[in-house]
């Protein structure tokens, strides 16, 4: 695979929830996305299978989101991984790696779908998720960090994560 290709593309639909401080589902011109608020911190997780053809680099994963109403201000999203392998690693017990971070800027305009990208180097930093392997990724908002200084919920609309 070449760097830069896409390897999986998720949608809010996708989402699955802790059973405290989550993100709630909203529409926007028929379009489903996840509130995220302001004020506290929510996160959620996203299934995954690491296409058989990755060769195993760095990946980057892009965050498209939009705010309610705001047009200016910042929101700082997390991103996190947990690899699966084969009959090695408890779904009950297994943590996270480390989350990355990115400070991203609201659109110019509300309804306008801001890009913001999050590097992962090979092996730790996204847990070694190899390819053909299932993984977790999770997602969060960083509202009490203060950098996160956009007022309103910020609406996730995709996430795709790419070969670096």
């Amino acid at each position: 695979m070449a760097s830069g290709d896409t390897l999986l593309v998720v949608v809010p639909a996708l989402a699955e929830f802790p059973s405290a401080n989550y993100p709630t589902f909203d529409t926007r011109n028929v379009v489903t996305v996840l509130d995220f608020d302001d004020s506290t911190d929510e996160s959620c997780e996203f299934p995954g299978f690491m296409p058989r053809h990755y060769d195993g680099g760095g990946i980057t994963v892009t965050i498209g989101w939009m705010a309610t109403s705001a047009i200016a201000g910042n929101t700082v999203w997390g991103v996190g991984f947990k690899s699966v392998s084969d009959d090695a690693d408890d779904l009950d017990s297994k943590a996270f790696a480390a989350d990355n971070a990115v400070t991203a800027a609201a659109a110019s305009a509300s309804g306008e779908v801001a890009y913001d990208t999050v590097a992962f180097t090979d092996g730790a930093d996204m847990d070694s998720i190899a390819a053909g392997e299932y993984f977790r990724m999770k997602l969060t908002r960083d509202a009490d960090n203060g950098s996160d200084t956009m007022v309103g919920d910020a609406e996730l609309v995709f996430i795709e994560i790419k070969e670096t």
